[in-house]
């Protein structure tokens, strides 16, 4: 059974730094890319970033490249979501994914796995 726990959402100002965890049991964590989707209310869940299965590689979304960065750290289990610079349009529930291969990507079926969300909202 695969776990994803997500931590480190919350209530911040817009400009505001946040880092989100997300705590992985269950299976080789450090064999599989990881991602984070987000989804805000009344709208479907989009790709934010995700991270090769060595973090040599990462990839990101147009609306967040150069504020958000994706990183692993594979003897904890754990990858992480730094965000910097928030805007009001970046809230959301936030979703760590498992993905079912070693390399990164940007669609939902490319993952397996999935935490069950934590709420990032940001005010103006």
């Amino acid at each position: 059974q695969v776990q994803l726990v997500e931590s480190g959402g919350g209530l911040v100002q817009a400009g505001d730094s946040l880092r989100l965890s997300c705590a992985a049991s269950g299976r080789t964590f450090s064999s599989y890319a990881m991602g984070w989707f987000r989804q805000a209310p009344g709208k479907e869940r989009e790709f934010v970033a995700a991270i090769k299965w060595n973090g040599g590689s990462t990839y990101y979304a147009d609306s967040v490249k150069g504020r958000f960065t994706i990183s692993r750290d594979n003897a904890k289990n754990t990858v992480y979501l730094r965000m910097n610079s928030l805007k009001p349009e970046d809230t959301a529930v936030y979703y760590c994914a498992g993905s079912r291969y070693s390399d990164y990507s940007q669609y939902e079926h490319d993952y397996r796995y999935w935490g069950q969300g934590t709420q990032v909202t940001v005010s103006s």
